[in-house]
């Protein structure tokens, strides 16, 4: 309960700060990204950046526990078969030295 009001309270002090990013300013940027170029406001071109970060951030992110995954699937592998060969090395009979 107190998270999701906290969340939500995050989420409203976020939307008021870009609000009034967006209001104090109003100015025109030209974006030239080499194959096309355009006019936007500032506050597009800032919230965009942010944008294509976060989903840069989110697709590394990704690619680093995919590979987590595979890791603790190649050491739950490896653990289940030493298991297995010490479960079989505890079922021999022991043999007296001598």
């Amino acid at each position: 309960m107190f998270k999701n009001l906290l969340i939500g309270l995050l989420v409203v002090v976020v939307a008021a700060i870009a609000t009034v990013f967006a209001w104090l300013n109003p100015g025109q940027v030209t974006l030239d990204l080499a194959f096309a170029g355009f006019e936007t406001t500032i506050a597009m071109a800032v919230i965009v950046a942010l944008v294509v970060g976060w989903l840069f951030g989110l697709a590394c992110i990704g690619i680093y526990i995919i590979s987590l995954l595979r890791q603790r699937r190649r050491l739950r592998r490896a653990l289940t078969l030493a298991e297995t060969e010490v479960s079989n090395l505890r079922g021999l009979p022991m043999q007296d030295a001598g």
